[in-house]
C-alpha cells in the first residue's frame, strides 16, 4: 500500500485515486448478508423463484451489500496517509443504486478524490466520488459521494 502526505493528498483532488480489483458477488455472500440484516427477500435468497418471478433471471445482491463492500474496496485501493492513526465512515452526501448486481457478477470500485478538508483538530474529511462498476455492464451498480474522516495528529509548532 502506498503512503502519501497530506499535501500529496490535497494535490490529488479531482483525480482518480484508486481502482480496486474485481470481486465476485456470490450467493454465499448474499445469503450471509441476508442473515446479518434479516433481509431474506426472495429476489436475494431464492434462486429458483428469482429466476421465474423477476426480470433479473436469478438472484441479485442487496444494494446495501454492494454499498458495504466500499470499505474493503477502499482498504485494497486507497493510499495510506502518512501519520494517520485511524479512519472512520462519516456518511454519504448521495447514494444511487443504478443497476442490480446479479449473483456471480464481478464488481469493482473506482474512486475519484472530490475534496479534502483538513481540520485544526487533526481530523481530515475526505470526500470520494465512488462508482461501483459491474464487469461487462454499461451501467454501474451504484454511484456515491462517500465521506470519511481520518485522524492525523497535528504536528507541534
Amino acid at each position: 500500500m502506498k503512503t502519501i502526505t497530506l499535501d500529496e493528498l490535497k494535490a490529488m483532488v479531482g483525480q482518480e485515486s484508486g481502482l480496486s480489483p474485481w470481486r465476485e458477488v456470490t450467493q454465499t455472500m448474499i445469503d450471509q448478508f441476508a442473515d446479518a440484516t434479516d433481509d431474506h427477500q426472495f429476489i436475494h435468497c431464492d434462486p429458483a423463484r428469482a429466476a421465474t418471478e423477476t426480470p433479473f433471471g436469478g438472484t441479485i445482491a442487496h444494494g446495501f451489500l454492494t454499498l458495504s463492500l466500499l470499505s474493503t474496496f477502499a482498504f485494497e485501493t486507497a493510499p495510506e496517509i502518512e501519520g494517520a492513526d485511524m479512519g472512520i465512515n462519516h456518511g454519504f452526501d448521495a447514494v444511487r443504486f443504478v443497476a442490480p448486481v446479479k449473483t456471480g457478477s464481478r464488481i469493482r470500485a473506482r474512486f475519484v478524490l472530490a475534496d479534502v478538508k483538513i481540520r485544526p483538530s487533526g481530523w481530515v474529511q475526505i470526500a470520494n466520488d465512488v462508482t461501483i462498476e459491474i464487469e461487462g455492464s454499461a451501467k454501474p451498480a451504484l454511484t456515491a459521494r462517500w465521506l470519511t474522516l481520518t485522524f492525523v495528529p497535528p504536528k507541534a509548532d
